[in-house]
């Protein structure tokens, strides 16, 4: 890749006739594709494969033949497609609605963060905000996962000088005020955090929990769990299985879309969560197995802190049926989302993996 970022750059003796802007998508029209195993490499040639469709990473059979320059002139693709699922509700009988909240990008502590809009949710998803018909919604809510960038941490103070004790309370104050919002959650629901790129957490994927001592108060209930980065669940028999963006904000750079749930889609179909890790993701050099391998189909899959809400339903040759979500950064649009288990997407139901959208606005408040 031609625009792809290199660390040699840095050292160039070009370096100051060079653009400082970064482009948000490094692909270029003269990439092309190599196939690479044990033996060799050979470069991809033919219409049948786009580079802005694929990244490095990706796990593939080819079938074509060798050309008189010593390409490969590729006639048909097989990838791994979306792995085997277990029935929906296998063992369950659902006779009532059950939903899970799923919100990110609340980065508690910034300066464009509003402590109110994020109190409007807690209170909303406890019950005790809305009308009749809401609260009853809210009655059915059986947890809430909270998909990462929950704080935003004064850069400033981490320069990594030793603090006073005026600068230490200024860097622990975002931590307090999302504990204190999290005691309530926890003592209404089970609660899920998992770490995002710019929570208190470790850099490389997978992301391991956030240290339970950052939250006194909601550590004291059962039911807050401090989960990891990916992060994978079941409720009712229904498997939920998500991340808090990395991932597929990496995979947008470096290969084309024409919007985030198509880089979902394709992590499905790859069977593998981070196709660019290690190239471009960083990611913990695990020897003896990949531990973002999939391999069993999630009935959800969602991705945290996206620009927008966005959601759809795709099916596999074997029956598979996957509910896709992006979640929107709750700091930039004050929304969440509802699943419900019949896979619709309300903002989501239990019952039928239904989705929609919740947004809440203190502009109409005095």
């Amino acid at each position: 890749m031609q625009l792809k970022p290199s660390i040699l750059d840095e050292y160039s003796k070009e370096r100051s006739v060079t653009s400082i802007a970064q482009p948000h998508n490094f692909m270029h029209p003269d990439d092309y594709l190599i196939l690479e195993d044990d033996s060799g490499r050979v470069k991809l040639a033919g219409n049948v494969l786009s580079p802005s469709m694929y990244a490095t990473g990706v796990v593939a059979a080819l079938h074509g033949k060798e050309g008189s320059d010593g390409g490969f002139y590729v006639q048909s693709v097989l990838e791994a497609g979306l792995p085997p699922q277990r029935p929906l509700h296998s063992g369950y009988n659902l006779k009532e609605n059950k939903y899970v909240v799923l919100v990110s990008g609340l980065l508690v502590g910034s300066m464009k963060s509003n402590p109110l809009q994020f109190q409007l949710l807690v209170d909303y998803v406890t019950g005790h905000s809305g009308d009749e018909q809401e609260q009853s919604m809210a009655s059915q809510i059986v947890r809430v996962i909270i998909a990462g960038d929950s704080v935003d941490m004064q850069q400033s103070l981490l320069a990594g000088q030793s603090l006073g004790l005026k600068d230490q309370g200024r860097l622990a104050e975002p931590i307090k005020e999302l504990d204190l919002a999290l005691t309530q959650l926890a003592a209404a629901m089970p609660v899920d955090i998992m770490p995002g790129p710019n929570d208190p957490a470790n850099f490389s994927l997978p992301q391991q929990p956030l240290h339970k001592c950052l939250f006194s108060g909601a550590s004291a209930y059962n039911t807050f769990v401090c989960a990891t980065n990916p992060h994978q669940f079941d409720i009712d028999g229904v498997c939920f299985l998500g991340t808090s963006g990395q991932n597929i904000d990496d995979l947008a750079k470096y290969s084309d879309a024409k919007e985030i749930l198509d880089y979902m889609e394709r992590t499905l179909k790859w069977r593998h969560l981070a196709p660019t890790a290690p190239d471009t993701l960083g990611c913990y050099p695990f020897t003896d197995r990949d531990p973002f391998v999939i391999e069993d189909c999630p009935h959800v899959y969602f991705c945290g802190n996206q620009k927008k809400y966005a959601s759809r339903v795709i099916q596999g040759y074997e029956g598979q049926v996957v509910r896709l979500v992006c979640i929107p950064s709750f700091r930039e649009t004050g929304s969440a989302v509802v699943v419900s288990g019949t896979l619709e997407c309300r903002c989501v139901n239990i019952r039928n993996l239904e989705c929609h959208l919740l947004t809440l606005s203190t502009s109409s408040l005095v």
